[in-house]
């Protein structure tokens, strides 16, 4: 063996073993195939919960398909002065749109712009009410730059929809319908529409809450969003990640940015029917008022289940009053239909038509019996202003644990607060701050007529009525409303 051929065999095993030894030691490892993907732990999450970012919908895509179908609207009438305000509800948190008029002269034209949007390829546009309420003369402008007369079909006050029509002797385009009902909380969503004249402005964002009421209990089910909306957008879609309209944008908060609210689309959907027929909405009609059963109410009337809408009051001379319903009446099915919920009742009588029987299944003190119904056509929403609160009254009796203080009704507080004749009960002339009654929403100026269904005709039934209470006690108050003529039942929970 050579001394060369030595020299070499020891130099090639010294590196071998210097390379073995960087492997063991972790130093160096070996590299990946350029085609095999990196593996990394795909972190646990649940099926249910997919998720949804920005990046993952094209907006631009959507906005680009859609925006044909939205039109700008202009309405406009001789004269009237300032429009009417379509509410008559107070309004806590949230406002209707206001038309923007030009000129601001009481008597003379009044000019209002809004949004719509092509719903088929016959020309039917959906809008709100508000935005074409008293015009006479409803202009359409596509798109394409073509200024179209819309010819007004129908409306419906209560749910602000109105459906409008144009002519056109080329193909319009039109935006898919989605479901509303399967809208859920945090899903992205875009509102397209002509706020401060600045026409086909896309916003985005996401649905903040479902089932919101505003302005009527009873109908109300507003889409909530945080997706810009301003005045000028009433009447434009709201639009799903799969590009099909959910809702209808109708109303802004008065207090805060970014919070505007849109009328389900399946609310829609489901009279247009009707506004296509008559031109009007015929909804069935009770003559009740309804709340849900809480814990706490069940608790202090001793209701057997949570399940059905408990009747509050009765609208006299309505089909509810001639029919022998009466208020703690708690309304289980119709029809055989099971009923969870006032809203559930609500719609279920509202989808009849007025004429028709419906049979309701109640608990009246714990026995079951069916009364049968002829229904009503409901009335409008009453377009009255709402008095203001009224003063201070002088405090008579305090009921500390409820944190009420009460006085009798004589001729000068019936008259004050325009109380019906024969209304036996005592006025709430205060209510203490951060008590179970100002928790409850009890306000000042409520006659209070009952206590757990026990009638309040002085002080003395009011003192002997909440003599014992004690901490965890629920009180049930049966109140009646001037500002509203209206009866509610409320809940007291001392702590």
């Amino acid at each position: 063996m050579t001394r060369r051929f030595v020299a070499v065999t020891v130099a090639l095993t010294a590196t071998v073993a210097f390379l073995v030894g960087l492997v063991v030691a972790g130093s160096m490892t070996p590299a990946p195939a350029i085609s095999a993907p990196e593996v990394r732990p795909t972190p646990t999450r649940a099926a249910s919960a997919p998720t949804l970012s920005p990046s993952a919908v094209s907006f631009a895509d959507i906005a680009e398909r859609l925006n044909p179908a939205v039109v700008n609207i202009d309405a406009t009438s001789r004269g009237e002065g300032r429009p009417r305000r379509r509410f008559n509800a107070p309004q806590p948190e949230s406002d209707p749109f206001e038309r923007q008029q030009t000129p601001p002269d009481r008597d003379g034209p009044r000019r209002g712009a809004g949004t719509g949007f092509i719903i088929d390829a016959e020309g039917y546009i959906l809008t709100n009410h508000h935005v074409i309420d008293g015009a006479e003369r409803i202009m359409v402008r596509l798109t394409d730059g073509r200024n179209l007369r819309a010819e007004r079909i129908g409306s419906d006050p209560d749910t602000d929809i109105a459906l409008i029509k144009v002519e056109s002797s080329r193909a319009l385009p039109y935006a898919p319908l989605g479901d509303s009902d399967t809208l859920r909380v945090g899903e992205w969503v875009i509102a397209i529409g002509n706020p401060l004249a600045y026409e086909h402005t896309v916003t985005v964002g996401v649905v903040s809450f479902i089932g919101r009421k505003l302005f009527d209990t009873s109908l109300d089910r507003y889409i909530q969003t945080d997706a810009a909306i301003n005045f000028g957008n009433s009447g434009g879609p709201l639009i799903n990640a799969g590009g099909e309209v959910i809702g209808i944008n109708a109303a802004i908060s008065s207090r805060a940015a970014n919070i505007g609210f849109a009328v389900p689309i399946n609310q829609a959907s489901a009279i247009l029917p009707q506004l296509r027929e008559r031109g009007r909405v015929s909804r069935g009609y009770i003559g009740v008022m309804l709340r849900d059963v809480d814990p706490d109410l069940q608790k202090s009337l001793g209701l057997r289940s949570s399940d059905g809408a408990l009747v509050q009051d009765i609208t006299p001379g309505s089909p509810g009053a001639r029919a022998g319903i009466r208020t703690y009446d708690l309304i289980v099915a119709v029809d055989g239909k099971p009923i969870d919920s006032n809203d559930a009742l609500i719609g279920l009588i509202a989808a009849r038509q007025p004429g028709s029987t419906a049979t309701l299944q109640i608990l009246r003190d714990g026995r079951a019996m069916n009364v049968p119904v002829k229904l009503a056509e409901r009335p409008l929403r009453d377009r009255r202003p709402v008095s203001n609160a009224p003063p201070p009254l002088p405090s008579s009796q305090r009921g500390l644990m409820l944190g009420l203080s009460v006085r009798d009704i004589d001729e000068e507080s019936a008259a004050r607060f325009r109380l019906p004749d024969g209304t036996r009960g005592v006025i709430i002339s205060r209510v203490e701050p951060m008590s179970p009654a100002f928790d409850a929403a009890v306000e000042r100026g409520h006659v209070l007529l009952e206590i757990n269904r026990q009638p309040v005709r002085s002080i003395e039934d009011f003192r002997r009525l909440t003599a014992g209470a004690r901490a965890g006690d629920v009180f049930t108050l049966y109140v009646y409303r001037p500002e509203l003529d209206q009866r509610t039942l409320q809940t007291l929970k001392l702590e």
